[in-house]
This record gives structure tokens, sequence and C-alpha cells, in this order.
């Protein structure tokens, strides 16, 4: 596998698990040998905040807002990444939270995060990146740069339109940028025992024959992990539920055309 792989985790509906899901993959990427970015595209910061860089998130310009409002700033992207022990990480910013309405300013609005990672995808296997928990202009920037998508969602009725809008959503982007966005697979998070649940995973598995659909059960590890500044994989690598995530790594190396044989950058 040559190109760079590049995935948007993304749903508008918030409390889905969605900076635990990134995080987790990204995670399992690693531990299968990939050289991984994260990038924050959330501008509260929460990756950023939960690997351990609040520095980062709270310090001054130039940050990625400027990297995705001026040109002329796009190349300190490569200045801005963090080293984590598990990947590499872009983080968000404090001033990230103009970033809508300077990107509806912008000519370009939606492109130009695609147009500052080619500074430095090359130098990754993955790029991982985790979005907002809304749809606009920053959320656009992670499907058009990646054109690919995992989908973190609750096993719960409220997921059935929160999907629906997303991938109205979708249809739009595609449309406007004349391309394609794949689906590579839903997470179904914090997944407990109970009627509502069960009848969801169905449901996931009936909505979307084409793509995995993986269930990670509810367990506190995960928060513990977050809290610890890592990755399951890294935490607690014994948890049950771990090895989902790992599964989650092997579908995409599979589907992104990594062999085991292959090794980072």
């Amino acid at each position: 596998m040559d190109e760079t792989a590049k995935l948007a985790v993304t749903n508008q509906k918030g409390g889905v698990g969605k900076t635990m899901t990134a995080i987790n993959v990204a995670g399992a990427l690693n531990e299968r040998g990939r050289d991984v970015l994260l990038v924050d595209l959330d501008p509260q910061g929460a990756a950023t905040e939960g690997l351990g860089f609040l520095e980062a998130y709270d310090a001054a310009p130039p940050s990625l807002l400027e990297v995705l409002t001026e040109p002329e700033h796009r190349e300190a992207i490569t200045d801005l990444v963090v080293e984590h022990a598990e990947m590499d990480v872009l983080p968000s910013n404090i001033d990230m939270a103009a970033a809508e309405r300077e990107l509806t300013l912008s000519r370009r609005g939606g492109e130009q995060l695609a147009l500052a990672l080619q500074e430095l995808e090359d130098d990754y296997d993955y790029v991982v990146v985790d979005c907002p928990p809304y749809l606009g202009y920053l959320t656009d920037n992670g499907l058009y740069a990646t054109q690919n998508i995992l989908i973190p969602a609750l096993a719960e009725s409220t997921s059935k339109r929160a999907l629906e809008l997303l991938f109205d959503h979708v249809e739009m982007l595609e449309a406007e940028y004349e391309t394609t966005i794949v689906e590579r697979g839903l997470v179904a998070n914090r997944v407990e025992e109970t009627n509502e649940a069960k009848e969801m995973m169905e449901w996931f598995d009936e909505a979307f024959p084409d793509i995995p659909v993986w269930e990670v059960r509810k367990r506190v590890a995960f928060q513990r992990a977050f809290s610890a500044g890592e990755s399951i994989l890294a935490h607690d690598p014994d948890l049950d539920m771990a090895e989902v995530f790992l599964d989650v790594a092997a579908s995409l190396d599979e589907q992104f055309g990594f062999t085991d044989a292959e090794v980072a950058r």
C-alpha cells in the first residue's frame, strides 16, 4: 500500500463515543505496526486534551485554525504535530471556535484540510480525523480530505434519525464536490444488555449489509484509558473489548490494501 489511507470518524449526534472510537482505532492500527496521524478537528479538543496535549490546545497562534483559514500558514501544519507514544497528533486549539465562520467566508472552505494534509500525509500509513459532533464546514473538511467514513453510533432508536441526516449530508457533499465518500464500517458503542440495544444491533446489520458492524459493549475501562491519555490497547490490552478494535484495524487494513507483511513507513 503506497498511498496513505485516510478516515473520518464522524456522527453529528453527540455522545456516541466518537473521540473514543478515533483514539482506539488509531491505537489498534498502531498495534498492527501502522504509523498513524490523529487529526483533532473538533473545536472542543476532546482528543487533544484526552491524549495529554492541553498546552497545545491553549497555545498561541499559529494553530490549526490558521492552517485551515490562511493559506500562507498552511505549511505550519508540520510544526503543529505532536508525538504521542501510540500516534502523532495534529491538535485542535481553543481558537478553532472561529473556524466555522472563517471557513464560510473562504472560497474553498470545504477543501482546506485536504490541501494542508498534502504537506505531511506521506509520512503516515493512516490519517484518522476526529470530526466535530455537528454538520458544518469542519466536518465537510474531514469528509472531503479523507473520502472514507467510520461511523460511531449508539444502539438506541435515536440513532436512526441521526444516521439519516448524516447520509443526506454525505450525499449532498458528494454531489457538490463530485466525489465518492466510502463507508468503511459502523462501531456501536457502549452497548448494554437491553431489548432496545438488541433490536438496534439487528437494525444496524439489516440497514448496513455491505459494511462491517462492530459491537463495543459498555466497559468502565474505556473511560480509565481516556483519563490516562492512551488507547485501550495500551491501557488494558487484555480487556475483551480491546479485541473489537483490533478487528476494526484488521478490517481497515484489508479494505485499504495493507498486508500483514507491511510495516509502518
